[in-house]
């Protein structure tokens, strides 16, 4: 083994002891709790400053919408970003978010240990990337990538009835302000960013991989759709005769299936999904007049996306006329595709076919930070191989040799990026 192997070797055993001893202080037997802006998140976060105070005697600076920032001078401000987040959903893993995050730290460390810094090297740890608590994902990137609307979330409540506002006070965040950090980032001389993350996923499971480079973020349409007919009663009214919305509905949502595996590719994966059905009056007995139903379109690619949603819409009105019923559709949320950028994917497949043989390429279907900082700089991403595909979840885990894997090719991306960009 050289001794740039067995020094990736031991940054990678002394994150996986980092990412345990993180799990011990914020997880209870249902898992993760480091919801943000609570106070299992605001420790997490005091026990992650006090690592970077200590040992490497930096500040960490939180910006106006949260996000904590740690850097290292070189002797250029050209930049290049490491991320993750520490922040959970409730009963989550021990590596969603805060594997980028910690291994973003050990880079920071290996960095502080050269001799020579030819360009800066700063840490993001992105604030409530989860919205596990007000609905609202990606929240602090958000803020930085200057997409998020203010307004928009400034009274979006818990489950206790907590306004956002007000938990962002707490933090010592002020919403109003939240959007000076978009000024911040480009203050950055920001040459590139790279983050790392579990997949959330079975496809690298599936191949025996224990890395991947992500070739983007999808891009998502999402939308509620309400079919109307009449209520009538179940047992007087003949099936020809009846105005159901729930099987116009139904008929869309099959149709939804067909849609996503119509553009199902090879290199060009889709999602479609209905996760969300209601029916009213909802009762046994009666045939129902109006059915809410979801719709999540997801691609990597905008025209496969916008082909993708133009059936749909084509789809819903059919379903509505075959049965009698009319549709109105109201938009929840979309988000173009974010693809990575060429250069910095062709890095990442460097540094995880020298640490693992073999460097597969995958879009990712959930979002991250990184696409709200695809806009702003050049951005990629590593995947590490997710046990049963399974995340958000206790159960989320990675066989200890693959996640061991995984943090060297990234900490070796990272040391490969600064090359990169020291010369551009």
């Amino acid at each position: 083994m050289s001794t740039n192997d067995q020094s990736l070797a031991d940054s990678a055993e002394r994150v996986i002891a980092e990412l345990r001893e993180l799990a011990e202080l914020t997880s209870d037997e249902g898992g993760a709790q480091r919801v943000a802006w609570g106070p299992l998140f605001r420790k997490a976060r005091e026990w992650f400053t006090d690592k970077v105070k200590n040992e490497l005697g930096l500040d960490v600076r939180k910006d106006s919408a949260g996000n904590l920032w740690v850097t290292i001078p070189g002797d250029s401000d050209r930049t290049v970003i490491v991320a993750g987040h520490l922040d959970s959903v409730p009963n989550g893993g021990w590596l969603d978010g805060c594997l980028g995050t910690l291994s973003s730290l050990e880079a920071l460390r290996r960095y502080a240990a050269q001799e020579e810094k030819p360009v800066t090297l700063t840490l993001v740890d992105w604030a409530d990337e989860e919205g596990a608590r007000f609905g609202r994902s990606l929240l602090g990137s958000s803020a930085a990538g200057g997409t998020l609307d203010v307004n928009e979330v400034r009274n979006f409540t818990d489950r206790d009835g907590v306004v956002l506002a007000e938990a962002l006070k707490e933090n010592g965040v002020d919403i109003d302000s939240m959007l000076n950090a978009h000024g911040e980032l480009k203050e950055i001389n920001a040459g590139a960013y790279l983050e790392l993350h579990i997949e959330q996923g079975p496809v690298l499971e599936s191949m025996n991989k224990p890395t991947g480079v992500v070739l983007g973020t999808f891009g998502v349409e999402r939308h509620l759709l309400r079919f109307t007919g009449q209520a009538a009663h179940s047992g007087s009214t003949p099936i020809p005769m009846r105005r159901d919305a729930f099987l116009a509905a139904a008929q869309f949502a099959l149709e939804v299936r067909e849609i996503g595996l119509r553009h199902l590719k090879p290199g060009a994966n889709v999602v479609c999904t209905c996760g969300v059905v209601d029916v009213e009056p909802h009762i046994v007995t009666a045939v129902p007049g109006v059915c809410e139903i979801s719709i999540d379109q997801r691609a990597l690619h905008a025209d496969v996306l916008a082909a993708m949603i133009s059936e749909a819409r084509d789809a819903a009105a059919k379903a509505a006329k075959h049965n009698d019923v009319t549709v109105e559709w109201t938009k929840l949320w979309t988000i173009p595709p974010r693809p990575f950028d060429p250069d910095l994917i062709a890095i990442c497949e460097e540094a995880v076919r020298e640490v693992t043989g073999d460097a597969p390429k995958l879009p990712s279907g959930p979002l991250h930070d990184s696409a709200e900082m695809v806009p702003h700089m050049p951005t990629a991403m590593l995947f590490a191989y997710s046990s049963n595909g399974l995340s958000h979840c206790k159960e989320e885990d990675t066989p200890i040799e693959h996640l061991d894997k995984t943090i060297r090719a990234q900490l070796l991306a990272t040391e490969k990026t600064i090359a990169h960009v020291a010369k551009r």
